[in-house]
């Protein structure tokens, strides 16, 4: 039997996953959880993230390397990762125009694809004098 303590860890986990505008580390994670559950510890929250992860709330997401967690089932999107503050943004817009199913030079067939986007969001690029906006 799962003790209430577990269960408040475990909704507090998901919920900081869920509430954040992109994937994060096991150390982001365990910092921001922290707030509502000070006595919560690394080694519950790896757990956790290894329950819900099997219970496909949350997937890892490997970048530069480096598993983060976000929350399942918000669809098809990207990466951005600022070089600035090292923060990552989920991005709801895809800039790779390939159906799936569609074919490459070389007889590559296209099913699915992640693209990782880098540069400055928009706090770091204010603060440099380096925002640009690209259209499609």
């Amino acid at each position: 039997m799962t003790s209430q303590r577990s269960t408040r860890q475990r909704d507090e986990i998901a919920r900081v996953i869920g509430a954040a505008q992109g994937p994060l580390t096991t150390a982001e994670v365990h910092e921001r959880a922290q707030t509502a559950l000070p006595g919560l510890g690394i080694a519950t929250v790896y757990r956790t993230l290894k329950l819900l992860t099997e219970q496909r709330r949350i997937h890892p997401v490997l970048l530069d390397g480096e598993t983060l967690y976000e929350a399942s089932g918000r669809g098809h999107h990207h990466h951005f990762i600022c070089r600035g503050c090292g923060q990552v943004f989920t991005l709801h817009t895809c800039p790779v125009q390939l159906p799936a199913g569609g074919a490459l030079p070389g007889g590559f067939v296209v099913d699915a694809h992640e693209v990782t986007l880098y540069g400055q969001c928009p706090t770091c690029a204010a603060q440099s004098g380096a925002a640009h906006t690209i259209s499609n």
